[in-house]
């Protein structure tokens, strides 16, 4: 494996996105969220969860665009769900973010990284290659992540839009990650399920990049071989 991977690439660093890439966040959403409805007595169609992702994702652009706070757009992904539950949306911030305690509390529970990532930074590490994560979201919340689904140990360095002051794919965010690692962009290697912003941006800041498509059947370890 290690001559073919030298043929495709000569790097000194790889860099992978967070969620969706090394930690399930798409399988942790689901279940949480269907555990915290259905705790509020209303049954999780597949039409609800729909909706909340389509939400979650309107909000979170606003965090990033800096137009929210990490636990404003929390509240806001409340503001337009609960309706859609047909439940009234609490006046105060702080009744707010009571309520959604509830679904951080099943989200948390159902934190997991996919098999194959271990492995594959246990594969980066034995080729030499200094460990970068790379992703837009809460400095506190991403660290977390990487320390309870057990990767925290093999990656040197963790750099969040909220760390950094600007999200992918903002070529200073691939630029600033590189430069923690303490390689140049042309000698990183960018991994994500994303293929705009981990792969095409990621290029375009002079990164090599590859996408990991998971609902193809892709692994990482795939990618590494």
């Amino acid at each position: 494996m290690g001559a073919k991977q030298q043929r495709r690439w000569s790097v000194k660093a790889i860099i992978f996105d967070l969620d969706n890439t090394l930690f399930d966040h798409t399988g942790c959403a689901v279940a949480g969220l269907r555990s915290w409805v259905a705790g509020l007595g209303i049954v999780p169609t597949d039409e609800l969860i729909a909706e909340w992702f389509v939400i979650e994702e309107d909000q979170f652009n606003r965090f990033l665009a800096g137009e929210l706070t990490h636990q404003g757009q929390r509240r806001g992904r409340l503001r337009a769900f609960l309706p859609v539950l047909g439940l009234p949306v609490p006046a105060s911030e702080a009744e707010l973010d009571e309520v959604f305690t509830g679904y951080l509390t099943q989200y948390t529970n159902n934190w997991i990284a996919y098999p194959d990532a271990r492995p594959a930074l246990e594969v980066a590490r034995g080729n030499g290659w200094r460990i970068g994560v790379l992703t837009n979201g809460s400095t506190r919340q991403q660290n977390a992540k990487l320390q309870k689904i057990g990767l925290a140990d093999l990656i040197d360095v963790v750099c969040t839009s909220e760390s950094l002051g600007f999200s992918k794919p903002d070529p200073r965010a691939y630029h600033r990650v590189c430069e923690a690692l303490g390689v140049e962009p042309s000698d990183a290697l960018m991994i994500g399920d994303n293929l705009e912003l981990d792969v095409v941006a990621a290029r375009a800041a002079g990164l090599t990049a590859l996408h990991l498509d998971r609902p193809a059947g892709m692994s990482l370890l795939d990618l590494l071989r």
